[in-house]
């Protein structure tokens, strides 16, 4: 079963627009998303973060698969740690933007390497803070495919593709879809959708999230609390739990 992590979301800080009209209107589009968001200046004053979440999973038939929970915690520039407990889907993942490690469901603990390591990288580039800074990362490159939509792309490696659909009447993110170019006969889209924003330190998060696979639904996720600038640190991001079990709440 895929994770429950696309939402959640996450890239980072000044683009690489080419100099045609079609780039300025991608970066006045993405301006006005960062706006509608709570603008540049408080996105960037948020230096941690952390999130609990319940979410109903389904498989791709359509059967119910479960209540997975999930912690999510993120301190600037790029350390996350993920705590979860689900069907077939318990594990804790650290990642400090180049290394870290992952405690399997077994309770193996193991370095994160190969198509974890990719997981761990891609969750930080798809994650929200980073995202909604992305005009301010060399790394990234934005345009705009079509009215009231962004896309998103690495400079340096094209083969994903990230998508924001924005409400025309807000401004808001509607929905997030990432296409996976690896093969380009067959992308693999997935959507994750937005809805019943909150504001948090004049940054506005929604708190009712569905993932969507192929147009099949795959979890609808309740945002139960989130919080910033809490002063979590790096080095507690980095503790390996006793007892290997994900950490669900705070001491």
């Amino acid at each position: 079963m895929p994770r429950v992590d696309s939402f959640v979301g996450l890239a980072v800080l000044t683009l690489m627009f080419c100099l045609s009209s079609s780039g300025q209107d991608a970066l006045q589009l993405f301006h006005m998303m960062q706006t509608a968001l709570g603008g540049a200046g408080k996105i960037t004053e948020i230096r941690d973060f952390e999130q609990s979440v319940h979410a109903e999973t389904w498989d791709n038939e359509g059967k119910p698969h479960g209540l997975v929970r999930k912690r999510t915690h993120w301190v600037r520039p790029n350390y996350l740690r993920l705590d979860q407990v689900g069907p077939d889907d318990t594990y804790v993942l650290y990642f400090n933007g180049t290394s870290g490690w992952e405690i399997l469901p077994d309770k193996t603990v193991a370095d994160l390497v190969g198509g974890e390591l990719k997981f761990a990288q891609n969750y930080l580039q798809d994650f929200n803070l980073n995202l909604w800074l992305a005009d301010r990362d060399p790394h990234y490159v934005i345009s705009s495919p079509a009215p009231h939509v962004l896309a998103i792309a690495g400079k340096s490696d094209r083969s994903r593709k990230l998508e924001i659909t924005l409400d025309p009447a807000t401004s808001l993110p509607l929905k997030q879809t990432v296409f996976s170019l690896a093969d380009s006969n067959n992308p693999a889209p997935s959507e994750t959708r937005f809805d019943n924003w909150q504001t948090l330190r004049g940054v506005r998060f929604a708190r009712t999230i569905s993932i969507f696979q192929n147009g099949k639904k795959l979890a609808q996720i309740t945002v139960e609390q989130t919080k910033v600038n809490g002063g979590i640190k790096p080095s507690d991001l980095a503790i390996k739990p006793p007892d290997l079990n994900p950490v669900m709440s705070r001491p």
